[in-house]
């Protein structure tokens, strides 16, 4: 089986794990006032379990296969015997920070841990040219952290712990 059936294995048994969870656990504790909503906080998760499923099986059934007799790999398939071709190096790192951002948000604050993220995963992703990979990662994480703070109205640290803010 290729690689692309064998993730979206995996993947349906994820939507399957997260469909279990939206359909059969999350409404249990509501209180009675929010029993009678037309939408409820398992809404949205329930969706993307269906949706995520369907697609699933798409790609594990080969029906987006355009022709099923095609033997060779094309240059846009994923070769799973020569892995060492790919930038996995550039992937593992990747997913490094994407970690190390998620554990150093609450004590570097929102701005510096996104800015930080944010220059370095362009770093790594080949981005060479600092006089406009900064400003626009700096204005970037300021204009989220505008929206989600002002205009949302959620709280989200913006600095880090030791500045008492």
């Amino acid at each position: 089986m290729a690689l692309d059936r064998w993730i979206a294995l995996i993947f349906v048994a994820f939507c399957c794990l997260y469909g279990y969870a939206a359909f059969f656990t999350m409404d249990q504790l509501l209180p009675p006032f929010m029993q009678r909503n037309p939408v409820w906080p398992s809404t949205f998760p329930k969706v993307l379990s269906v949706l995520g499923i369907i697609v699933a099986l798409i790609v594990l059934l080969g029906v987006e296969k355009s022709d099923a007799t095609e033997k060779e790999p094309s240059a846009a398939d994923i070769n799973y015997r020569r892995l060492q071709d790919y930038h996995l190096g550039q992937t593992l790192f990747l997913l490094g920070l994407m970690v190390l951002y998620a554990l150093m948000l609450r004590p570097a604050g929102f701005l510096l841990a996104t800015s930080v993220f944010l220059i370095a995963g362009s770093a790594i992703l080949g981005e060479r040219k600092l006089h406009i990979m900064i400003p626009v990662a700096v204005l970037a994480t300021g204009g989220v952290w505008y929206l989600v703070q002002e205009v949302l109205g959620i709280f989200l640290r913006p600095f880090p712990f030791f500045m008492g803010v």
